[in-house]
């Protein structure tokens, strides 16, 4: 009876051991790590301000070198036409009207992302992911003040930004804040200075035991614009002209963008890192910076022409985009927080309406369902055209039957309430897939799609309109403006006395 109870005792053990042994492989196979993300923001960068893009002189090896090894978008929209939406558009999945953001945000300005937006810093943190902005923030106007949600309160763990520019100039700024604390006085460029913390971040201070999802949001080429003499001198021009330092900017930044990118080489982090790379809005083209290229494309920034809007978007992610591809399918800024949930594996936020597509299926090669246009809205365009929608292949732009607003920053309460009741007209109709210089108006011979889009065009606008919030009334004191006055008129100054003494 022993021996039976033996053997039995063998046989259990041994029938227990080869299922462990059995289940060992299944239980020890890990799932596949969350990737890293990080998504790179241009300030002003044009469509055609890249070599990657057209660009006969501007020279941007490493950005060019990134195309090549990934997937070059050449429908590529950002959310807005203007600065502050455009990045609001892009954190929120949402067209920036419904958020509130109409416009640049100036200092103390009470327009700003409100706390009950959900952005997608916010839902990759909750998911476990490490958080990191660095560079421009501009999606408040009390920027590190009490009263308005600041980048930790919107998704950040680490945050080394300026509320809009670099003060008071790209070069030696003071206005910095790490982490709600001001950094005072710095020596360097900034483009320089970002790479330099998002080094920092990805080497030395984030959680290594989390993905990481940061946001490098570049201050260039934007004004006041200072580039290092390094890379001035790598362009000609008659004397006192500003382009040297336009085009060196560039290149600064992306020199600055190849410095982050040998860190995730050197921290072997490349191959489970997606990367997006885009810009705010089209090229600035400013009485001091008049060299802003938008290629092919009609207007600049401030428009809602495809100048305005259509900028460079290229996208890596090792085993997932095929190196040396380019794609002509229509993406905009607002894709990327469905795009980013998909990527995370996390839901995307169902108690708001989201305009953003997840275009996932676009990057590994596939076709993407877009359920509703791709849809703009700017009340201060510089042209007639102050709405547009682009559905397929085609785009379409609207006037709005409201008076001309006064100039001044941001938005009034009363431009709001006009908005709210105004009537689209003047509609101008393009196929945008064969025209994309916008110079053929098909509004009278193409009347059946004219029909479909004016319709698809006012029912957004209807909803945008309802869900737009009202800010409080306030005075707009150009604080930054008056800094910057005053520093180019020291500049100018400074110039003169120069001229004086030579001989």
């Amino acid at each position: 009876m022993r021996n039976l109870f033996l053997a039995l005792i063998i046989v259990i053990s041994i029938l227990f051991t080869n299922e462990s042994l059995a289940a060992e492989p299944t239980a020890s196979v890990k799932s596949p790590a969350r990737p890293n993300i990080m998504v790179v923001l241009c300030d002003d960068l044009g469509y055609g301000d890249l070599a990657c893009y057209g660009h006969p002189v501007i020279q941007s090896p490493n950005i060019d070198r990134f195309a090549k090894e990934g997937l070059k978008l050449t429908s590529c929209y950002a959310a807005h036409p203007n600065c502050s939406p455009s990045r609001a558009g892009l954190m929120t999945g949402r067209t920036p009207f419904r958020v509130g953001i109409y416009n640049w945000i100036p200092m103390l300005s009470p327009m700003h992302v409100r706390k009950r937006e959900i952005t997608i810093a916010t839902l990759l943190r909750q998911a476990g992911y490490a958080t990191c902005h660095v560079g421009k923030w501009h999606l408040n106007g009390m920027f590190n003040m009490v009263g308005q949600p600041q980048p930790s309160d919107h998704g950040f763990d680490h945050w080394f930004s300026t509320q809009n520019n670099a003060l008071p100039t790209h070069e030696n700024p003071f206005n910095f804040v790490r982490n709600a604390r001001p950094v005072g006085p710095l020596q360097g460029f900034a483009s320089q200075l970002v790479a330099d913390e998002a080094e920092e971040w990805l080497t030395q201070l984030r959680d290594k035991e989390k993905p990481f999802f940061m946001f490098v949001c570049f201050h260039e080429p934007h004004e006041p614009i200072a580039s290092a003499e390094r890379f001035r001198k790598l362009y000609t021009a008659p004397e006192g002209s500003t382009l040297p330092a336009h085009h060196g900017n560039v290149t600064q930044m992306d020199d600055a963008f190849g410095r982050i990118l040998k860190t995730l080489d050197d921290q072997k982090l490349r191959e489970n890192t997606l990367i997006i790379f885009t810009s705010d809005n089209g090229p600035a083209i400013t009485r001091r910076h008049p060299h802003g290229s938008s290629g092919p494309l009609r207007d600049k920034k401030g428009a809602t022409y495809e100048g305005g809007i259509r900028v460079p978007g290229i996208v890596q992610w090792p085993e997932h985009v095929q190196p040396g591809t380019t794609s002509d399918v229509p993406v905009c800024g607002v894709d990327i927080l469905p795009t980013l949930c998909a990527v995370a594996d996390i839901p995307a936020p169902t108690d708001r309406v989201l305009d953003g597509t997840n275009i996932l299926p676009l990057l590994e090669g596939k076709p993407i369902l877009r359920k509703k246009p791709l849809y703009w809205q700017f009340n201060r365009a510089k042209n007639d055209a102050k709405v547009a929608l682009r559905d397929g292949e085609w785009k379409l732009l609207a006037k709005l039957n409201v008076p001309s607003p006064k100039p001044s920053g941001g938005i009034t309460t009363e431009e709001i309430d006009a908005v709210k009741n105004a009537k689209l007209e003047g509609f101008e109709l393009y196929h945008i897939q064969s025209d994309i210089a916008e110079t053929t108006d098909r509004a009278e011979s193409e009347q059946e799609i004219l029909k479909k889009m004016k319709q698809q065009m006012q029912a957004i606008f209807d909803e945008v309109q309802a869900e737009a919030p009202r800010w409080p009334a306030w005075e707009f004191a150009r604080y930054e403006g008056k800094i910057l006055s005053e520093y180019y008129r020291k500049q100018e100054e400074a110039e003169k006395q120069k001229k004086q003494k030579q001989p």
